[in-house]
């Protein structure tokens, strides 16, 4: 594998440049010293960024914008061999690595290099971690899935040994990674259109756990399933967290506030207690707190600063984020797009002050929803009114023989209301003409859904 050289900067060139994670490795290796060019379908906000400090950015992906004087590309698992680029790469023996394999080279760089993973919580987790490590003034640098209003962005540059980043299993990124404290949040079935089940996604976290060297930790979920086939006989240290007694750091007396953001007594393995209240609602934000909070124990952080830093939080975009408020109407737009995240949030937002709480959902890739429909169906009944928008494909086409509208049938089949429109405009009007003052409506999913609460807002 070809080997990048911080004190020797290079040409390099990304395929895909204006997603986030790229986004934000051709930052860092720009600010490196490296020559950073790359190419992106359109124009986007984090292309425009790029631009202005001076990179190359092309758009549309064409074998005319490699040439031989780029001496390495990264490329993401959305680039398939017959990429122009690709291709042209090939042709003239430039050497390649894949986003994940050069995220694990940026990694062997920092003294303390540090992943998140998880199937749910990743962004959420990171974002915490990350405002406890700014609040001890440790000048991390920070690589967020999400934009993180402390550092206006997903990408922060510092120049200590601490790096933090999410460590996505998707296509199983993540085992090239060199994290030093590892992080698993828990883990349930999902990306199906790569992993063949639980137990295949199950192997996947065991190997991301066997990367932490001897003098690592691995900070894992006790609440886990069969917990021993992913701990037994790792050679790094191994911290457990949850609910129950018997994980290292537990939590008890969860309470909720008037807004609905909870509160609750942290318990260390040296007997201490910490009582901290968050503002970010949800018991899954409790879990990632303590986890959050058992990392920064492991780097010495001081109790105080963990608790103010937690306590200050308020959340990374798309995250249960509210929006504004119209005729009455709390708009929050949030990024669930697993069965088990969805729950999470309408529970979060049942103990939020509403009269109806609405839920428009727009499903994320026809591979997911096909896997989860019954379960998508289950966890969406927890919102009063529920309205659906058409799949959102991203990488995939619709081969599957699934639609929005077996969706709906689904849920109505449950004896639940719900309406599904082929457009925004349709949702749009359905909503002005039916929320009340007093209602809460949230908007949700990883596609473009935001869109529609952020329409209704005018902003």
């Amino acid at each position: 594998m070809y080997e990048i050289n911080f004190k020797n900067p290079v040409s390099i060139h990304f395929i895909g440049i204006g997603g986030v994670s790229m986004c934000g490795l051709a930052e860092l290796l720009w600010d490196a010293g490296f020559h950073v060019s790359g190419s992106d379908w359109s124009h986007s906000a984090r292309t425009d960024h790029l631009e202005a400090k001076g990179i190359t950015v092309f758009y549309g992906q064409r074998e005319e914008n490699i040439t031989r004087e780029i001496e390495c590309m990264v490329f993401t698992s959305a680039v398939h061999p017959d990429n122009p680029e690709y291709m042209a790469a090939q042709k003239l023996q430039i050497p390649c690595l894949t986003r994940g394999e050069l995220m694990g080279q940026v990694m062997r760089n920092y003294a303390t290099p540090i992943g998140v993973s998880g199937t749910h919580g990743k962004t959420t987790t990171t974002s915490m971690i990350s405002e406890i490590l700014l609040h001890a003034d440790l000048d991390p640098t920070l690589f967020i899935g999400g934009n993180l209003k402390t550092i206006d962005g997903c990408l922060r540059i510092g120049r200590s040994g601490y790096f933090v980043t999410e460590a996505c299993e998707y296509t199983n990124s993540f085992l090239s990674f060199s994290p030093k404290i590892g992080i698993i949040l828990n883990i349930e079935e999902d990306h199906l259109d790569f992993f063949q089940d639980l137990a295949h996604i199950r192997r996947s976290f065991r190997r991301f756990a066997e990367l932490l060297p001897a003098d690592g930790t691995l900070i894992i979920n006790g609440g886990i399933e069969n917990l021993s086939e992913l701990t037994e006989g790792l050679v790094c240290r191994v911290i457990t967290f949850g609910s129950d007694i018997k994980s290292d750091y537990c939590f008890d007396h969860l309470t909720y506030n008037e807004t609905g953001h909870p509160g609750f007594t942290l318990h260390d393995p040296k007997g201490q207690e910490r009582r901290i209240s968050l503002k970010v609602p949800g018991e899954h934000n409790v879990y990632n707190a303590v986890a959050a909070a058992a990392l920064a124990d492991v780097l010495s952080i001081e109790n105080t600063v963990i608790t103010a830093a937690l306590h200050d939080f308020t959340g990374a975009d798309r995250r249960f984020e509210y929006k504004g408020t119209i005729g009455g109407v709390t708009v929050i737009d949030d990024y669930s797009h697993h069965p088990t995240e969805i729950t999470a949030a309408l529970k979060a937002a049942a103990k939020y002050p509403h009269k109806t709480l609405w839920c428009v959902f727009q499903p994320h890739t026809y591979s997911r929803t096909k896997a989860f429909l019954k379960e998508f169906a289950r966890a969406l009944t927890l919102a009063d009114k529920i309205v659906l928008a058409d799949i959102y494909a991203a990488r995939e086409t619709d081969t599957l023989g699934i639609s929005s509208q077996t969706l709906r049938d689904e849920i109505r089949a449950l004896g639940h209301d719900c309406e599904y429109f082929s457009t925004f405009d349709e949702i749009e009007n359905f909503l002005l003409e039916n929320c009340i003052n007093g209602d809460m409506l949230i908007t949700m999913g990883a596609g473009d859904v935001v869109k529609i609460g952020e329409k209704l807002l005018g902003i």
